[in-house]
């Protein structure tokens, strides 16, 4: 009797040590299982979000009210500019500073934007405005820069032969202020 005891004791407890190995292999199908399916939402999300872009690029497409921006005849085209710094708490920029630079008012399908150019090479590429009779350029660095720059100008003197206004340069935790005053470059 003392062998039938031993025996379904033995077979118990091979039965509970299976059922364990059953329990692991469960548990790790299942977290496989919801790694698959919380990668195949964020596919399905890219998904979704693609199919919105094109959606309403279509629609843009079809709309009557696409209109494409330009700047006036009398600002588009090149400028010679001047700026002078006339604030300034950065190490950077020194009250007096002169530049000149060429300004190239551009725009192509979709923006209005605004090249400097210095010695035929591109200095900085503003986006623009043109609103109230008053255009407004910015620029921003992206995330990755080293320094945050943030360049605003406001040109509100408009004519068709010149055109002032500011600049304002925020680096980091500094401002400097410029005047800028453009004149038409000779064709």
């Amino acid at each position: 009797m003392k062998n039938p005891i031993l025996f379904i004791f033995l077979l118990l407890f091979l039965v509970n040590c299976d059922n364990k190995d059953k329990a692991n292999d469960l548990e790790q199908r299942e977290k496989q299982l919801l790694d698959k399916e919380k990668s195949f939402a964020v596919k399905e999300a890219e998904y979704n979000s693609l199919i919105k872009m094109r959606d309403s690029i279509f629609s843009l497409q079809h709309s009557d009210s696409i209109k494409i921006v330009k700047w006036p005849d009398e600002i588009t085209g090149s400028w010679t500019g001047k700026v002078i710094c006339t604030e300034s708490n950065c190490s950077d920029y020194v009250v007096g500073d002169q530049r000149t630079d060429t300004w190239e008012f551009d725009s192509d399908s979709l923006q209005l934007f605004s090249k400097i150019i210095n010695n035929n090479n591109l200095v900085r590429l503003y986006s623009g405005k043109f609103e109230n009779n008053e255009i407004k350029l910015n620029f921003k660095t992206d995330s990755t820069a080293k320094k945050t720059v943030d360049m605003n100008v406001l040109l509100n003197d408009i004519s068709d032969t010149k055109m002032k206004g500011i600049r304002t340069i925020a680096v980091d935790n500094c401002v400097a202020k410029f005047s800028v005053e453009l004149v038409r470059s000779k064709k």
